[in-house]
């Protein structure tokens, strides 16, 4: 037979376990990977063809295909396929694709909801990261999801900070992509 000594100290040792879980306490949450990368968008107009990386799929009746719709955009959905760069200048050698869409969702200021995903394939990373959100444009720092990955990235979720690092009206614009992972496998 156990001594009463051990069960009661079993019993304090079981009262400070579930004493420390209180539900009122916050979890502090850390990243456990972090990343940052530029893409760059540029949006054909009809004289760019060979340097666009993103084309007008659909429009507004008051709209067209080359021109964003006045009216903040309103009703425009654009593809895009742009190259990724560690740094922000255009020209450096891209280390992946940003694949995806937006489209212009609110008639009273620029907002944009954007789906796309990061594709990899090179020495240092292989696979795709995933994105959705909504983008309010004219914010400076805006957070989108990361909701899960492939390759490198298998189902990783966390926050991707976006910042308009650049941008030339409404043909090109450049994005800052500080992405925090706070579940890696």
């Amino acid at each position: 037979m156990k001594s009463p000594i051990s069960f009661v100290i079993f019993v304090i040792f079981l009262f400070f376990l579930v004493s420390s879980a209180h539900p009122g306490m916050k979890r502090q949450h850390y990243p456990c990977k972090n990343l940052v990368f530029y893409f760059h968008d540029v949006i054909y107009n009809g004289k760019n063809a060979n340097n666009a990386t993103a084309a007008i799929v659909g429009a507004p009746e008051w709209g067209n295909l080359t021109i964003l719709a006045d009216k903040f955009h309103f009703g425009n959905i654009a593809v895009f396929d742009d190259p990724i760069t560690l740094d922000n200048n255009f020209h450096s050698t891209p280390v992946g694709r940003a694949q995806g869409m937006y489209m212009y969702d609110t008639k009273n200021t620029f907002t944009a909801w954007l789906a796309f995903s990061f594709v990899f394939n090179s020495t240092e990373h292989k696979g795709t990261i995933n994105f959705i959100g909504a983008d309010p444009v004219l914010v400076k720092s805006r957070d989108i999801s990361v909701v899960g990955g492939t390759g490198d990235f298998f189902m990783h979720r966390g926050i991707a900070t976006i910042m308009t690092d650049s941008y030339e009206g409404d043909v090109y614009f450049r994005l800052r992509v500080d992405i925090k992972f706070y579940e890696c496998w």
